[in-house]
């Protein structure tokens, strides 16, 4: 079975083409710059075959429509007709509390999901855009929608809840809700694998560190807490987003500032984190170059980055009374010796100790990093979530399980 992952974001779409259940990929993409100068498609097949284009991408739906079309291309694509594609799975951000697993997409779900648009304004309507582009493009495919937020639905009421008036929960749904539990779920699953754990009787905290970024504590297999909350502004501090923050402090700063609601949003959202802080970049390459040619800001947004992270992996150690591994994953967790490093320095006392020559250069690949006398095993796990789409698809079009 032929099933195709769409990531939809707000100018991008990023595709991967599966033969499914084998877990093959035939090829993967983005389109890039939607709606803006300099649009194009950059396209690989499994053979390695690649192919650039530039050109006017006015809309997701165009963009659909290239890529369909380089996917059927005699040369460059992967199926001699479109009718070979049996399903699609799209990623959505958000789905409130409507969803707590993937669900085949029907005229309710969209509903449900338009719904939704006021908590994900930036994520949902370009992944409903996607949805809306493949009923027009493919009609009759059937579809899947896998969400951000749905691992996160396990959490309990003292959890998720914030100290707020209880009504402007029951009234609007604001609570936290997490984010990245695509890859939570993901990581979590491979590390058990991994490790020789049995992930219905374990206890693991993953760390999601990218340009975004997030922790979970995942027990039994289950997410019981997470950095993220409302919306992805909340917990750590990342590459353009503050992380925690005293309201109070945002208030402050937006009435010395005379801010309106909009500017502050951008302000926490785009020019903070670990920009704001070293006024050098979001990028932590170049945050740690600037660091080590002796830039004092820069070496204080790690110091602040680190930090924060070490306090959540400390709080969810202790709220499930104990860990038995530590996940890295994501762009930054996955490439970053220093950071994992660093963010796990001084913890023996939790029994967390970093083997450095395992830990050291280690770049994308699933590895143990922790020494053999650490009682918590630290890991390194490239994190798929295309993969957890395409099997949650299949599963849902064919009725039959699939170990991710």
């Amino acid at each position: 079975m032929k099933i195709i992952v769409l990531n939809c974001g707000s100018s991008s779409v990023k595709y991967q083409l599966f033969e499914m259940p084998d877990q093959d990929v035939l090829a993967k993409g983005v389109v890039e710059k939607i709606g803006l100068k300099g649009a194009g498609i950059k396209h690989t097949k499994k053979d390695g075959t690649e192919l650039n284009l530039e050109g006017e991408i006015l809309d997701h739906q165009q963009a659909i429509e290239y890529l369909l079309g380089i996917l059927s291309d005699k040369k460059y694509g992967s199926v001699n007709d479109l009718k070979e594609i049996d399903a699609v799975g799209h990623r959505v951000v958000h789905a409130g509390e409507k969803f707590n697993g993937s669900v085949k997409i029907t005229g309710d779900v969209i509903k449900a999901l338009e719904e939704t648009i006021e908590l994900a304004p930036l994520h949902n309507p370009p992944n409903l855009e996607g949805i809306y582009a493949c009923q027009n493009l493919l009609p009759g495919v059937p579809m899947a929608g896998v969400f951000d937020t749905a691992f996160h639905q396990t959490m309990k009421p003292h959890v998720y809840l914030y100290g707020i008036p209880y009504s402007l929960y029951e009234k609007h749904g604001i609570r936290r809700y997490g984010f990245h539990g695509t890859s939570h779920r993901y990581v979590s699953q491979r590390a058990a694998e991994l490790l020789n754990l049995d992930i219905y009787n374990s206890k693991l905290i993953t760390c999601h560190l990218g340009n975004g970024a997030s922790i979970t504590a995942v027990q039994n297999g289950k997410s019981v807490d997470t950095s993220m909350g409302l919306t992805p502004l909340e917990g750590l501090i990342m590459g353009t987003r503050s992380g925690d923050l005293d309201v109070g402090a945002l208030l402050a700063i937006a009435d010395k500032e005379e801010l309106s609601i909009s500017v502050s949003n951008k302000l926490l959202n785009k020019h903070a984190g670990v920009l704001g802080v070293s006024g050098v970049s979001s990028d932590m390459r170049e945050i740690e170059e600037a660091a080590e040619e002796g830039n004092r800001r820069a070496e204080l947004a790690l110091q602040m980055y680190h930090y924060r992270a070490k306090k959540y992996i400390g709080s969810y150690i202790a709220s499930m009374n104990g860990a038995d591994a530590i996940v890295f994953t994501g762009g930054v967790g996955e490439n970053a010796d220093t950071t994992r490093r660093d963010m796990l320095k001084d913890m023996e006392y939790l029994g967390i100790k970093v083997d450095d020559k395992k830990n050291k250069g280690l770049r994308g690949k699933e590895q143990v990093i922790s020494a053999e006398d650490s009682s918590v095993k630290v890991i390194v796990v490239p994190t798929n979530e295309e993969l957890v789409i395409a099997s949650d698809t299949y599963g849902i079009v064919t009725g039959e399980e699939t170990k991710v």
